[in-house]
């Protein structure tokens, strides 16, 4: 029995927390060292602070305490001796052993009964070596000796008659009689002397290997008969791809189990090799020895502007050869191309998600910049998906920047898929989803994880390369596929990444019953992508939903036991061991609402009203109080809840099972979910996230995510060894860490990372108490300096470094971090900020400078750099500060709103990552203004096809703001101003006008869209309010504007005036639906663009886009305002003169 003070493996910072609970001096317990294999660690409590000391065992597994110097060793053959030992005073220890803490009471596990509706059972567990009851009689006869411990042994039956036993209730009636009696005998005669062999320590058993050949020996005839046909065979259909092949010689061989075994694998293999190369040959035929994938051609209708005119074009994108092709019509000539090398850049517009910039070399060396208006944002994501391709298929680059990862997770509930699966691997469904023009772009890496898979792994990685065959005409290699019971994750990659990828490594964790059960728990892989770690878990977590806290638990174990990745970072948990790690899989977080909401719960679902139950998401709310997935980061759910479904339907959720201990409620909920984490400063983008409509076999629907990574190239110095390698250092500066813990002990840092030789350890610091019983650990100018061993500006600017800091006495870390080498200079003093966790646990902080020396060389730009997104802020933060009126866009900005996952809002527009240094959580919902972070939140639609989409934005109370704002967006022409209005004007200035301006007193500065105007000015179609169409230049958001005359603005009608002051529901693009506040415009007469062939142009966003600055703008506000506001020059900024009557407070001055 364990004693009550040995608590196994919890955490250091567990054993603190129960210590701490104890609060009395001499209250101790013993955990298992995380420093040293079976090496234990004994905590003691005295004056509010933990004392940890290690107990060693040695050679004879005996154990020692290391106590204080002068202190003889003792040694110790158990524990319970060490411990009472000590109970002692004086014996070295800071004080003696008074009070030892006890085991918490553990939650038991999962419920047997628990999700076991499903088709097939568990696989079985193998039969265990002590004899099954099998009738009341052998009952009664094992009950005895099991009763009476002391019984003599004698009184059992033997093996050997126990086996007889189990073979008497066997049905053996198909057995031929010699085997039958071949096997009697064994048991009866030769079952003794292989006993004796096994005693000895022999792993021959020679008289079963006699048994087995006497068994077999038909069946080994027959092989022999049979290999030489099947490799025939197969030699015939290799032999037009490799005609120098030549048959093996047959050797004869005797009938030994090893023989068979050998020639069984042989049969095995041969059969699915034939099937393989007989498809191959059918699909390649002889010529093609590798399957090829080609993209056809795909145009996209746009809208763009040509001397004042929008006009349509059509853009088509040819990967194969490498070229953009411009035409006036879908059927007319070619009027313009660029090749892959003249195109520099695309831009997307983050204030309006269909519009992109395209930047082009001429033929006079001139950088050129188009403006394009798509369909909608997923029209304009598969165009920069396509060019992105072409740009790497055509890239001089031996080696990628970047590979597009695809990540599925489904739970089949133990039934077989049905025959098409392929819109999963082409992510399509519900959700932020693929447009169709990216259907031919293949991922580089697919990732599948499934749970209750009731299927073989041979039959399972067959049904995927086939139906990836499918989608992509490719043949993709398996990298690695893992299993655990019904658990299982697959790895499949380009055939051209097979060398690229190495150090291949899997392992799994048991989470189910007690943690022996794996039922429940994780698989994982990781590998080497050329330079960059990749690792991928995929867990099947505790189900119900009161198990939150087991299902925490279940993390924690699992991020603290899954061993994979690099053998020398055993002291990181695998949340820093990668520079990219993915987490998928059946989650089992739940909707936490009343079972008796059950009913109103899907009407949400029908309505779209997603923000409302995601409130009540367990894993979003464990997130936010920083219990699990701890700095991970997770696309933004548009998709209705993937569980549970009535199954071979998805119009019909099954939240209720009659069970025998009575009705079960299973309400909906996202339990199939996608995160992850990536080191700071490295590119991620997750380009959709979604989940399937039409795969309807389980009651879980699968589930997809697809991201661009950045990955770097095995590095080769360019100077020779000695030379410019030696220049590089790192240096850390005034560095400290702030620790939450009450340990008494020194601490030291490790610096780890794939630059450096090997790890590099620092001196001690110095501790300080901080503030709210906070640890302060200083290291000043002690720390050593770091020499990598390439110092090419290239090569390290992409390197990170590990961070950890321990203790001098148990050498067991207190927390990790991780500070990424991407600096903005080099040879400069830089801060530097990481946050600082240990087993999935926030621990503290590590702050300091950091000073970079690299040698001479600078660094290229990377292929993904080849897509960014318009920032929009040159100048717009300083013109409100100018402005006595309130900002528009900062009256929606909700007070202290926290962005979740930073990634999932400004890398959806496939922009530079703008990770920081693993974001301080003082600093999470802060940005570097207000303005931008509400541009974030506007560039969530992208891709997302449900008609209401407006509801189901995470952020309910910025709703009102985007229904103001959406209808003015879709507009084909600006939405007319109520005739009371706001004008601005603004005394002419030279300076900013591109051209000869035909209105001197108004001009133009650079438009910026971080400011919302909520301009409304009268032009008819085909006509710009803010841009001189006599120029003929496009105008785009952040180009220089040439001057033009200010419109006079028109009257509305009445509804649109009411549409405007009230906000109405109104869906941001694309609209699939046309929403009420449409039908309303509709009724009021007045042009529905929708309905019309024609695309929007930039024209219609100018009122918009412009500062309020050198040009007349009138703000719509309601039919009860009269003002007329004049804005004049001045050095100090702008003179703002109000006459109103009965304007609304936002709007009036100060």
């Amino acid at each position: 029995m364990v004693s009550s003070w040995n608590h196994g493996n919890i955490t250091r910072s567990k054993a603190e927390e129960l210590l701490s609970r104890a609060g009395k001096d001499g209250s101790f317990l013993v955990r298992a060292s995380e420093s040293i294999s079976r090496a234990y660690a004994l905590c003691v409590l005295y004056r509010n602070c933990v004392y940890t000391y290690r107990i060693l065992p040695n050679e004879d597994d005996r154990f020692t305490v290391q106590a204080s110097e002068g202190v003889p060793v003792r040694y110790f053959t158990k524990l319970d001796q060490l411990i009472e030992f000590y109970k002692k005073e004086n014996m070295g220890l800071v004080t003696h052993l008074q009070y030892p803490v006890p085991l918490e009471e553990e939650d038991a596990g999962d419920d047997p009964e628990e999700d076991t509706e499903s088709v097939a059972s568990p696989p079985e567990l193998p039969p265990r070596n002590i004899p099954l009851s099998t009738g009341p009689c052998e009952t009664k006869e094992l009950l005895g000796p099991a009763e009476n411990p002391r019984a003599p042994e004698a009184s059992r039956p033997s093996l050997s008659e126990t086996l007889f036993q189990r073979l008497q209730t066997m049905d053996t009636s198909g057995l031929p009689e010699e085997h039958l009696r071949a096997i009697q005998e064994y048991l009866g005669t030769q079952l003794a002397l292989d006993s004796e062999f096994a005693k000895t320590g022999s792993s021959s058993l020679p008289s079963l290997k006699k048994l087995i050949s006497q068994l077999c020996k038909e069946l080994h005839g027959e092989v022999v008969r049979t290999l030489p046909s099947l490799e025939s065979l197969q030699r015939l259909f290799d032999q037009q791809l490799s005609p120098g092949l030549r048959p093996r010689p047959q050797v004869p061989c005797e009938a030994s189990p090893v023989t068979m075994v050998a020639k069984l694998s042989q049969l095995t293999s041969l059969l699915s090799s034939i099937e393989d190369k007989v498809k191959a040959l059918l699909h390649e035929g002889p010529e093609s020895p590798h399957w090829r994938s080609l993209i056809p051609p795909v145009t996209f209708e746009v809208k763009a502007e040509s001397l004042g005119i929008p006009q349509k074009l059509q853009l088509k994108v040819d990967v194969e050869s490498g070229k953009l092709i411009i035409k006036k019509s879908k059927d007319g000539s070619d009027d313009k191309f660029y090749s892959h090398k003249k195109i520099l850049q695309l831009i997307k517009s983050q204030k309006f998600l269909n519009k992109l910039m395209i930047l082009v070399e001429t033929e006079k060396e001139k950088t050129l910049r188009k403006e394009y208006i798509f369909a909608d944002s997923k029209k304009r994501e598969g165009f920069c998906q396509l060019l992105q391709q072409m740009k790497n298929k055509h890239s001089e680059q031996p080696e990628p920047d970047m590979i597009t990862i695809f990540i599925g997770t489904w739970n089949m509930g133990n039934a077989p898929p049905p025959k098409k699966i392929t819109s999963w691997f082409l992510s399509k469904g519900q959700g932020k989803t693929r447009d169709d023009s990216a259907d031919y772009i293949p991922h580089d890496i697919y990732v599948i994880g499934t749970q209750e898979d009731p299927l073989g792994e041979k039959e399972w990685l067959e049904i995927l390369r086939h139906s990836l065959r499918e989608v992509t005409s490719m043949n993709f290699k398996p990298i690695a596929v893992h299993t655990l019971w019904n658990i299982r994750i697959v790895v499949l990659a380009k055939p051209e990444h097979e060398n690229r990828i190495s150090h291949i490594c899997t392992d799994n964790v048991k989470t189910g019953i007690a943690n022996t059960l794996g039922n429940k728990g994780a698989v994982g892989v990781s590998f080497m992508f050329n330079g960059t770690s990749l690792g991928f878990v995929n867990s099947h977590l505790t189900s119900g939903s009161e198990k939150k806290l087991r299902r925490n638990q279940n993390y924690m174990n699992i991020l603290r036991f899954l061993a994979l990745g690099d053998r020398k970072l055993s002291s990181f948990n695998i949340t820093h061991r990668f520079t990219h790690l993915f987490w998928l899989g059946d989650l089992n977080y739940r909707v936490d609402l009343p079972t008796w909401e059950a009913e109103a719960i899907i009407q949400k679902i029908r309505q779209q009203q997603y923000a409302d139950l995601l409130a009540h998401d367990q894993l979003l709310t464990e997130r936010k109080e920083q219990r699990v997935f701890l700095h991970f980061e997770e696309e933004e759910i548009t998709f209705a809840p993937t569980y549970r479904f009535e199954r071979l339907t998805r119009d019909k959720y099954a939240y209720t099972k009659q069970k025998a201990t009575g009705m079960k409620y299973n309400l909906p909920s996202w339990c199939d979910r996608v995160l992850w984490k990536s080191y700071p400063l490295v590119h991620v983008v997750c380009q959709s996230y979604g989940s399937t409509s039409d795969i309807m076999t389980s009651d879980h629907s699968p589930v997809f995510a697809t991201f661009e990574a950045g990955v770097t190239s095995q590095f080769v110095s360019k100077n020779g060894p000695g030379t410019g390698d030696s220049q590089g250092q790192i240096e850390f500066l005034a560095c400290y860490a702030t620790l939450k813990t009450k340990s008494q002990t020194k601490f030291y840092l490790e610096f780890h990372s794939s630059c450096l030789e090997s790890f590099v350890k620092s001196q001690e610091g110095e501790n300080e108490e901080g503030s709210e019983g906070e640890l302060v650990v200083k290291f000043g100018e002690t720390l050593p300096k770091l020499k990598p061993i390439i110092s090419d500006p290239e090569y390290l600017l992409d390197q990170h470094i590990l961070i950890s800091i321990k203790s001098s006495d148990s050498d067991e870390s207190y927390g990790e971090g991780c500070i990424a080498l991407r600096l903005e200079a080099t040879e400069t003093q830089l801060p530097i900020y990481t946050p600082l966790t240990h087993h999935g646990e926030m621990t503290g902080h590590f702050r300091g400078a950091i000073k970079l020396q690299t040698s001479q060389g600078k660094k290229r730009e990377k292929l993904y750099d080849f897509v960014k997104t318009e920032r929009d802020e040159p100048s717009g933060p300083k013109c409100p500060k100018s402005l006595t009126i309130q900002d528009p866009v900062k009256q929606w900005e909700p007070a202290g709103h926290v962005l979740t996952c930073a990634s999932s809002s400004l890398q959806a527009n496939r922009g530079p990552c703008p990770r920081v240094q693993e974001s301080r959580p003082s600093e999470q919902g802060k940005g570097s203004t207000e303005a931008p972070q509400e541009d974030l939140l506007l560039s969530k639609p992208e891709m997302f096809e449900n008609p209401l989409y407006g509801s189901v934005s995470a952020f309910p109370k910025l709703v009102p703001r985007k229904e103001q704002e959406s209808p003015k967006m879709l507009r084909k022409e600006p939405t007319p101003c109520p005739e009371p209005s706001i004008s601005f004007s603004k005394a002419p200035e030279a300076e900013g006008s591109k051209g000869p301006g035909k209105q001197a007193p108004t001009t133009f500065l650079s438009p910026t869209p971080r400011l919302r105007s909520f301009t409304c000015s009268a032009s008819t179609e085909g006509k710009a309010t803010s841009g001189d169409r006599g120029q003929g230049k496009p105008k785009g958001p952040a180009s220089s504007q040439a001057p033009v005359p200010a419109k006079r603005p028109i009257k509305p009608s009445r509804s649109e005036v009411s549409q405007q002051s009230t906000p109405t529901p109104a869906p941001r693009p694309p609209l699939p639906v046309k929403s009420p506040a449409v039908l309303q415009l509709q009724h009021a007469k007045s042009r529905d663009y929708r309905d019309n062939s024609e695309l929007p142009h930039h024209g219609k966003h100018r009122p918009e886009e412009g500062l309020l600055g050198r040009t007349a703008m009138q703000v719509s506000v309601s039919t009860s305002v009269c003002a007329c506001v004049h804005a004049r020059s001045h050095p100090r900024g702008y003179s703002v003169s109000v006459c109103a009557e009965n304007i609304p407070e936002p709007f009036l001055t100060k």
